[in-house]
């Protein structure tokens, strides 16, 4: 009998040990706080962003708003300096409360948006009458709806020239 009860005081101080051990840096502790994903991907964490094509199409003919679509990956160098300027850029992040906005990571399955093709980063701004907006293009001939952090002050104007084709034409 005693050599049981030594045999599980042995065991239990062997678990304590392991469970005690000190974490590496590399380890999360229970303490650390994990950041939830929000909608805005880090496009913008103060802006509200809808969750699918479909409510933003509903937002953007409800509330008589332009409706900006960014589509995106999260394994491209190209979408990931974009994005760093366009969360940085103080009067995108201003104007972009007058959109719905919406950024996905898959090839939306409406053949409107293909415009030129598929491909990543792509902007395409789509009006309260849900026209896409093929006149307001970015500025390179071959993918015409993509901008490179450099072009961020023409994703800047092409923002302001849907809200102002907005008053204008509806």
């Amino acid at each position: 009998m005693e050599s049981i009860i030594k045999s599980v005081f042995v065991l239990l101080v062997a678990t304590s040990l392991s469970l005690a051990k000190e974490k590496s840096p590399k380890d999360k502790t229970a303490t650390e706080t994990v950041r939830p994903q929000t909608l805005s991907r880090g496009w913008g964490d103060n802006l509200e962003w809808v969750q699918t094509y479909e409510e933003a199409l509903f937002k953007a003919k409800s509330g008589n708003k332009p409706l900006m679509l960014i589509n995106h990956r999260e394994d491209c160098p190209h979408s990931q300096a974009l994005k760093k300027a366009f969360a940085e850029h103080k009067g995108i992040q201003k104007l972009a409360e007058g959109f719905v906005l919406i950024n996905v990571v898959y090839d939306p399955t409406d053949k409107n948006l293909f415009l030129d093709g598929q491909y990543v980063p792509k902007i395409v701004f789509v009006d309260p009458s849900l026209v896409v907006r093929a006149d307001i293009p970015g500025k390179y001939s071959n993918h015409r709806y993509t901008y490179e952090p450099t072009d961020i002050e023409l994703l800047f104007e092409n923002m302001k020239k849907a809200l102002k084709l907005l008053k204008t034409e509806l």
